[in-house]
């Protein structure tokens, strides 16, 4: 069976330099009938557990380690004996929301994950965060992004750890080579294709934020 793509909508809070704000995550389950990985484990583990449905998980991947993104890693983690990865340049944020649990592995610029006869690349898109990743699955048609890239443009950039230059040069150099047919499925709101954003990169540049 070929692998497929589930969605689920958890909901909760993004904190970060002394801020809070409720949020909605896109939580991406890629996998068959027996098999999965979950790409941001965000604010809900029973409810990311629930939609495995009995399957294997694999891999709990990070986008990157806003704490919305990893609040519920450790407990997916214990429920499911699936390891956590991040890449390294991430952990001063990871450690901000769980300061006395490591991520279990690491996630590197070409690395490739298989799962259900399926590759996810790892792209390092920094910007958002400096260890911010897109995973690429050409077999899907399908990049997830993260808050890299949004339908209308990249992530934010306003706060710590953040950097809109690097952030347009990650997704002009990374993202938008990808084939114009690829669809975009971020970390918030909705998908989107390479093709649809490619086209306002000029804009986004000349808005600076």
């Amino acid at each position: 069976m070929a692998a497929r793509i589930d969605h689920l909508v958890t909901s909760g809070t993004f904190a970060l330099d002394g801020g809070e704000w409720d949020v909605d995550n896109n939580v991406w389950i890629v996998g068959d009938d027996t098999e999965a990985i979950v790409i941001d484990a965000a604010h809900d583990a029973d409810a990311i557990e629930a939609a495995l449905n009995g399957r294997t998980l694999r891999a709990i991947v990070c986008t990157h380690a806003h704490n919305d993104h990893i609040d519920a890693a450790p407990a997916l983690a214990a429920a499911t004996g699936a390891p956590v990865l991040l890449h390294p340049d991430d952990l001063p944020l990871w450690k901000q929301t769980h300061p006395d649990r490591a991520p279990d592995g690491v996630l590197a610029d070409g690395q490739e994950l298989e799962i259900a006869g399926t590759t996810l690349r790892v792209l390092h898109t920094p910007g958002h965060a400096p260890g911010a990743v897109c995973l690429y699955a050409p077999g899907l048609g399908t990049v997830f992004t993260g808050d890299t890239l949004f339908q209308g443009g990249p992530g934010a950039t306003g706060r710590s750890f953040s950097h809109f230059p690097t952030i347009v040069g990650s997704i002009r150099d990374r993202l938008l080579t990808l084939p114009p047919e690829t669809a975009v499925r971020t970390g918030h709101g909705d998908s989107t294709s390479i093709g649809a954003e490619a086209p306002h990169l000029d804009e986004w540049i000349a808005r600076g934020h």
